[in-house]
């Protein structure tokens, strides 16, 4: 993807709409952006369907369209010359208790759905830093939350529908459909629109948070396994200097002991006293809370808060994916580049994330550390230094998160996936005229 391509299109959606064939069609309101102001879309076509006959009528009305959530992507993954159809009319929420499952429409925000899943005396396992996505969007990117044992937000998934390019209705489960619905579920929004998905849920719990900091990377050498299967969910933060993690957030489950006093030391680092932000310099208004203090599920397993901007606002995403085993020797050639990369970066987030089986998974069939980057908005410096990272990082078959900026072409992505061929086959037959297909999905992907 080159400077052209990310910054083309034109901020947020119109408040002004109009009807056309019975679905609200955004007007034009000048530059439409993704939520950090770093990419710009190509159409301010956005047709609102309010329900599954809406979305039909939609998709049959163009010949060429992308499902647009809520735009926390950094690319032109939902990018559009023609039209997008947007998701955030969909957000109705049906639990069965008996089944331990709820049906969502998918444009929810997780925030949104952790509210009314809590006031039913539920929960789901895993939930991303931020809580402000949309529960469709996130599963077709792959996004993922952390913890060594705990699978990405896709992995909850037990049921998709999706109306597809000619606008039938198809319905998939993890039961019915095995292997077809593994490659369904990470998308990238090439099958069609995802209207509802099923998510497993699980009894409601409660969470404490606690952040220790400087962290020394030598003791990732010989403990990095221990250090982040530690708690329920672990992060790192650093800027790449010092050989240090400047702090390591511990999320940890109540009802696995979380509860207890923390340790004063932590292989090394020091139990914070007061609360923090990812980011040195930032506030920690916006971030949840630490401390120890218990609160419920979806109040700690995000970073951030719902009611407030998230990280820095402005900023720019990179991500990449390589086999947990390789993860130290990974931070090495990525810590290599510190002096390219600290001066235009706000925070790098190392996580863990366990294998799964979902064809087009950054985790597929290997356990993951992801290394995270949240650049500063400084698009000719970043990108000079994005591939010099991936060169890096390169002999671990790095798999890029799909709603992040890469400089990958498709031959290098295409190699990392092994199901990569069937995952082709699986768009044709639900897209065989390239309804779905835009200028991201040949350049990460297709070729």
């Amino acid at each position: 993807m080159d400077k052209r391509q990310f910054l083309k299109g034109s901020a947020a959606l119109a408040a002004m709409t109009a009807v056309r064939g019975g679905v609200a069609q955004a007007g034009s309101g000048g530059p439409r952006e993704n939520w950090a102001g770093t990419f710009r879309y190509s159409t301010d076509n956005v047709l609102q369907p309010a329900s599954v006959a809406d979305v039909q009528k939609a998709v049959t009305s163009v010949d060429s369209v992308r499902a647009l959530g809520t735009r926390h992507s950094f690319n032109g993954i939902a990018d559009s010359k023609v039209a997008q159809i947007s998701t955030l009319g969909l957000h109705d929420f049906k639990l069965d208790a008996a089944a331990k499952t709820v049906t969502v429409g998918a444009g929810i925000k997780y925030g949104d759905l952790a509210v009314q899943l809590d006031n039913a005396g539920f929960a789901l396992a895993n939930m991303a830093s931020l809580p402000h996505i949309s529960v469709g969007g996130s599963i077709a990117t792959g996004t993922h939350g952390s913890g060594l044992r705990n699978g990405g937000l896709a992995t909850s998934v037990s049921g998709l529908e999706i109306v597809a390019a000619d606008g039938t209705v198809h319905t998939l489960t993890r039961a019915k459909d095995g292997d077809a619905f593994h490659g369904a579920v990470v998308s990238m929004g090439s099958l069609g629109v995802v209207t509802h998905v099923t998510l497993d849920v699980e009894p409601s719990y409660e969470m404490t948070q606690i952040v220790y900091q400087a962290l020394d990377f030598h003791e990732l050498e010989h403990n990095f396994e221990a250090i982040m299967n530690t708690g329920y969910s672990l992060s790192l933060f650093t800027n790449w200097q010092h050989h240090k993690a400047w702090e390591v957030w511990i999320k940890r489950r109540v009802d696995q002991g979380g509860g207890a006093a923390p340790p004063e030391l932590f292989y090394g680092a020091t139990l914070a006293k007061e609360k923090l932000h990812p980011v040195v310099g930032q506030g920690p208004e916006k971030t949840t809370d630490q401390l120890n203090s218990v609160g419920k599920w979806y109040e700690r397993l995000p970073h951030f808060k719902m009611e407030f901007t998230p990280s820095t606002g402005r900023e720019i995403q990179t991500e990449y994916f390589v086999p947990f085993e390789h993860a130290y020797e990974a931070v090495l050639a990525v810590e290599s580049l510190k002096d390219q990369i600290t001066p235009h970066l706000f925070v790098t987030e190392l996580r863990s994330i366990a294998a799964d089986e979902l064809w087009m998974s950054m985790a597929y069939k290997r356990r993951s550390l992801a290394i995270h980057f949240t650049w500063k908005p400084e698009w000719d410096a970043v990108m000079k230094v994005i591939p010099q990272v991936e060169a890096k990082l390169m002999p671990f078959t790095p798999r890029p998160h799909w709603g992040k900026v890469n400089t990958l072409a498709a031959p290098q992505v295409r190699a990392a996936y092994p199901r990569a061929d069937d995952f082709t086959q699986l768009l044709k037959q639900y897209d065989p005229k390239g309804k779905f297909v835009n200028e991201y999905m040949r350049h990460e992907l297709l070729g």
